[in-house]
């Protein structure tokens, strides 16, 4: 257990969240599982598409009756039949012979090959001048040429895309195992806090981090549940954080996570049977008050108020917990693209922590220029006007003007 507010570094908490097992596995229909993560390796059931089939339209024919065709010495073969879709031919070819086939068509026996039709003249019903010559397999798939029986096609761990549900769905498979996507509840805290429909007072915010972090939540593939507001009333905290605690993989509570006399979290978390302290504190900017108790199988998280930073905290803190519990590698800014960049100019920081600065981007020329953003944590704007972050180094002192950088780019 880590003493209260004893700072780490951001690897020490990365490394918790790697060492967390991946929730079980559940079965979803193929219309619910973009996104989600694959439970195990994927092997084909069987050869696909299973048949030779034409991938033109043209004439499916041996291969060998076409050597030496060309639009000057065209050969003429008899047209054997015709290729019906969705059945497989009734007939077979002799050297010689031909059928009229089109793309997904199956070859009929004695075929191996198909001529384009734009390298054919039909000179009459039953007869066609082929001008070029084909090799044996051209312009076909073969049974096995898209997957083989036995074959390990996507790997557990990966993020389901379109294109692999469409290779679930060739292949027959209407489900697909997944692991469970986290249940995640989302509590505001803060006296200064009222809903988005009242109008604030003075002293008074409207809540902000429950929207945000339930959209980031969802991007991260968890179940965002709103748990509203509350005070600053350790007993109505305790309530709110232990219906959660029993709906919830994981409850996250924005303010109240630092060392403030009306701040109630670490007690309420620390309250509950087996709560162990893993993080509080960390050596990061924004972020520092970042708090993670764990209760069992179930996770307290504790996130700056501050809109900026709880933001930005849960791409570097949270989600790296989320993508783990989903049998992912345990990475921050997950769903970042990396961009190549260089300074504009010079971005001072202090020594001894990680820092975090928003930057907008400008193209010049055939490279991306980054203009750091400086401003408070309580600036929605900056990450509005910016298109993504820029890491400093726990130990320099800064960047120079110039100095190349890779921006975090924040997801569309």
């Amino acid at each position: 257990m880590k003493p209260f507010f004893q700072v780490q570094d951001v690897e020490q908490v990365h490394g918790y969240a790697r060492a967390l097992p991946p929730l079980p596995a559940e079965r979803v229909g193929l219309t619910g599982a973009l996104g989600r993560t694959l439970a195990a390796d994927l092997e084909a059931p069987h050869d696909l598409p299973g048949f030779t089939r034409a991938t033109m339209d043209g004439f499916a024919l041996g291969a060998a009756d076409t050597f030496g065709a060309g639009e000057g010495s065209p050969v003429y073969l008899e047209i054997g039949g015709e290729v019906l879709m969705g059945a497989a031919p009734a007939f077979s070819l002799t050297p010689g012979k031909c059928a009229r086939i089109g793309t997904g068509g199956m070859l009929p026996a004695g075929a191996d090959a198909v001529v384009m039709v734009e390298h054919s003249r039909l000179l009459d019903e039953t007869s066609v001048e082929i001008t070029s010559s084909v090799a044996p397999g051209t312009n076909t798939l073969g049974p096995a040429d898209d997957a083989a029986i036995g074959q390990v096609l996507l790997s557990a761990g990966q993020r389901l895309r379109p294109q692999d549900l469409g290779l679930l769905a060739a292949l027959g498979q209407e489900s697909v195992a997944v692991f469970q996507r986290p249940l995640v509840g989302i509590l505001s805290t803060g006296d200064e806090v009222v809903p988005v429909t009242s109008e604030p007072g003075p002293g008074q915010v409207r809540d902000v981090n429950t929207y945000t972090l339930a959209t980031q939540v969802e991007m991260a593939c968890g179940v965002p549940r709103a748990l509203g507001l509350v005070d600053d009333s350790e007993e109505e905290i305790r309530r709110l954080v232990t219906a959660s605690l029993e709906q919830n993989h994981l409850t996250l509570l924005s303010g109240g996570s630092s060392v403030g006399a009306r701040d109630f979290t670490s007690q309420v978390f620390m309250s509950f049977e087996s709560a162990e302290m893993l993080v509080h504190g960390v050596a990061v900017s924004p972020g520092k008050p970042f708090m993670w108790v764990r209760a069992g199988d179930k996770h307290l998280l504790g996130l700056p108020g501050q809109v900026a930073s709880c933001l930005v905290t849960f791409h570097l803190l949270v989600e790296p917990i989320l993508e783990s519990l989903q049998g992912r590698p345990a990475e921050p800014f997950a769903r970042f693209a990396r961009l190549p960049a260089v300074l504009s100019r010079n971005l001072p920081s202090v020594p001894g922590r990680e820092e975090y600065v928003r930057v907008a981007l400008q193209q010049d020329n055939d490279q991306w220029r980054a203009e750091p953003l400086f401003g408070k944590s309580g600036l929605l704007t900056t990450l509005i006007q910016g298109q993504g972050l820029v890491r400093v180094p726990k130990d320099s002192e800064g960047l120079d003007a110039g100095s190349a950088v890779e921006v975090f780019v924040f997801p569309q």
